[in-house]
């Protein structure tokens, strides 16, 4: 089985051998940025349609996290494009991260759909380092399809759990690896190393239950589903919250 999935590597790196030679030469970062976020606005819109349900029961309790002002404060790290404006309770107030400039003008367009939010600031960084937020000082903070691609996903589950209040909560939704020994198991290996590439760093094959199993968390509520998509290789996701 290895050597079928080695082999089967090597023809999907020929075959994208351009995109390896411009990764080689330190090109395709800078491509990717570009391109990624109008792919992303495309894949948010059916993924949207796709997890409509999970996605309202995921943020149905955000209201219970509100602070002591009664308005909910939320930190959005990963917004990408927005997608998830449209879920949250009126009048709470979003600042997003996102270690990728392009998305501005994306969210720029969402804020304007999404008039029900009080959207504060966008800030430029990794969320492995969120030194601009200070500690204590969100209700919630949201991660849809970032553990995936976080360099250090300690790190930054440290920085979330550093930047909520007491009694705070983290909400997630993250694809996820497979159970081993199934198809689709077999076709993240297969497609790992190129995905990886492709899509800005999205590593197919994270257990990311792990660390925020691990992460100190007062309470976790997790559970796994396989998410109704129709690109196999991202079936498997988890969802849920955990409290500080």
């Amino acid at each position: 089985m290895a050597l079928t999935i080695f082999i089967m590597q090597l023809a999907l790196s020929i075959l994208a051998f351009p995109m390896y030679l411009l990764n080689f030469l330190g090109l395709w970062r800078w491509t990717c940025q570009k391109w990624f976020p109008y792919f992303l606005e495309w894949f948010t819109v059916t993924y949207n349609k796709q997890m409509a349900s999970k996605k309202q029961e995921l943020f149905s309790n955000l209201r219970e996290f509100e602070g002591p002002s009664g308005k909910l404060t939320l930190l959005e790290v990963g917004c990408g494009t927005g997608p998830n404006f449209k879920f949250y309770p009126p009048g709470c107030r979003v600042t997003c991260i996102d270690p990728n400039p392009n998305f501005k003008k994306f969210l720029i367009k969402s804020i304007a759909e999404n008039r029900h939010v009080q959207f504060e600031r966008f800030v430029v960084a990794p969320g492995e380092n969120m030194h601009m937020v200070a500690d204590g000082s969100v209700d919630v903070v949201v991660c849809t399809l970032v553990l995936c691609s976080v360099k250090n996903q300690e790190q930054f589950l440290r920085e979330v759990y550093r930047v909520l209040r007491p009694g705070g909560a983290l909400h997630f939704l993250e694809h996820v690896a497979a159970e081993p020994s199934t198809w689709t198991y077999f076709w993240q290996q297969v497609l790992k190393p190129t995905w990886y590439i492709l899509f800005d760093g999205c590593d197919l094959m994270r257990e990311s239950w792990k660390p925020l199993e691990r992460a100190g968390f007062s309470k976790l509520k997790l559970q796994h589903l396989q998410a109704p998509l129709s690109i196999r290789p991202v079936v498997p996701h988890i969802y849920g919250y955990a409290v500080k």
